[in-house]
């Protein structure tokens, strides 16, 4: 996996390549969604907010003044001065954060935002000055060779990590990673397919590290569920490099039918990008969706996909959408600007942090609590962070539509849940 991937498969970008290389990261990772006009929440209980909330003259309209010291510091560590478009996102996570700590009365927190720069040595030195403050958990940071710098300190120090990159490698011994993972949407998506009565299988995957992940999730996801494979493909990046694959993928289909084992279904895991150059080759190649099932993950979670016609009908795991839409009106109506879709991870750290905070000192952010059977409730669904570092989730599904998607299954139960807004509106 690229060492940056945080891959939010959230997104309606591109959830999985926020975390790879920075440039293609952030990129992917526009945020979506319409400003609204500004509006107060309503009075938060007294809390303390260290270098987080601004004052009521700056740019965030529901900013409130801290009121008194808290008792429990939980440090934030995010890239505010990265480079391009890092220092935006890194904002919209910082602003999703506070947004929690006021909609939780979480007043027993006093969080102290570290800014990390982006970098290794940056994060091990913010990381360093949360400690020294007394920190007691650390939320972030959201690069993954940050996250390996940061890990040593605070295991060093006891203080568990809840981190934001999606690369696996740096997870475990008490560094927790919130974010997606490729390999749970990919055996959701094989899951329903077999469900509906999917046995046999092709695939369309791209030449990269989220290729290879998600190929060997899905070599064995088709195995467990008692599936067969027909054909793998892997194409690299670029229209042209795409049309050779694609042609060989429709062959196959087509000699499987001949054969009297037509292919059910073709996973084709790619990015927003790669789908708009997928798209018209699919169809010019004669794939037809009517026939053979489309199958997506994380990537596939745009409005504007159905404006090709090839995808209308296809089907890709995702959180359920409405938690999104919720979160997202009431982040534009606090802050006047719309939410990079990986916010949501910073919002669901925050109120773990707020849910942990009144147990006892040096037994609130233990593993024991930390993993705890029922998990948490979040924006994107239930979590639970498993004692290997990863978070374990449930995704719905949804059907592509001309314009956006439907749900036409929801998330499977999960776990005892306690949500991570109390006072919040929220839709169940």
């Amino acid at each position: 996996m690229g060492d940056d991937s945080i891959g939010m498969a959230l997104s309606t970008a591109n959830r999985w390549k926020l975390l790879l290389p920075a440039a293609a990261m952030l990129v992917a990772v526009a945020a979506t969604g319409c400003a609204m006009p500004s509006a107060s929440l309503p009075t938060p209980p007294p809390l303390t907010v260290t270098g987080a909330l601004p004052d009521r003259s700056t740019d965030d309209p529901a900013a409130v003044k801290p009121a008194r010291t808290a008792e429990v510091k939980v440090a934030l560590l995010l890239p505010l001065t990265g480079a391009g478009t890092t220092a935006p996102i890194a904002k919209g996570l910082k602003q999703a954060a506070e947004m929690a700590l006021i909609e939780q009365g979480g007043s027993a927190i006093q969080l102290v935002v570290k800014d990390d720069a982006g970098t290794p040595e940056g994060a091990r030195a913010a990381a360093e000055e949360a400690i020294k403050d007394g920190a007691e958990l650390i939320l972030g940071p959201l690069f993954a060779k940050s996250v390996e710098a940061v890990a040593p300190l605070a295991r060093q120090a006891g203080v568990p990590v809840i981190a934001f990159s999606n690369d696996r490698r740096v997870a475990g011994a008490s560094t927790y990673l919130l974010s997606f993972l490729a390999e749970q949407e990919v055996e959701r998506i094989v899951g329903h397919a077999v469900a509906k009565g999917k046995r046999r299988f092709a695939a369309l995957v791209p030449d990269d590290a989220y290729g290879k992940v998600t190929e060997a999730a899905f070599r064995a996801a088709v195995s467990r569920q008692g599936g067969t494979i027909g054909a793998i493909e892997t194409y690299a990046a670029g229209a042209n490099s795409m049309l050779e694959p694609v042609r060989r993928t429709a062959d196959a289909i087509q000699d499987a039918e001949a054969a009297g084992q037509p292919v059910d279904a073709l996973f084709i895991p790619a990015s927003v990008d790669a789908l708009a150059s997928l798209g018209p080759q699919l169809a010019y190649a004669k794939i037809d969706p009517r026939k053979v099932q489309l199958l997506g993950t994380g990537g596939w979670d745009t409005p504007q996909l159905g404006k090709d016609a090839v995808f209308v009908g296809g089907w890709y795991p995702a959180p359920d959408p409405r938690g999104w839409r919720d979160f997202s009106e009431r982040f534009a109506k606090t802050f006047g600007s719309p939410a990079p879709r990986i916010a949501t991870l910073a919002h669901d750290a925050m109120g773990i942090a707020v849910a942990l905070s009144t147990g006892p000192a040096k037994g609130r952010f233990t593993s024991e609590t930390l993993t705890r059977p029922g998990g948490f409730g979040g924006i994107d669904g239930p979590v639970r962070l498993l004692p290997d570092g990863t978070a374990d989730r449930r995704f719905a599904i949804l059907e592509v539509q001309k314009f956006g998607a439907s749900l036409i299954e929801p998330a499977p139960a999960a776990f005892a849940t306690q949500k991570v807004s109390s006072t919040a509106p929220r839709v169940n």
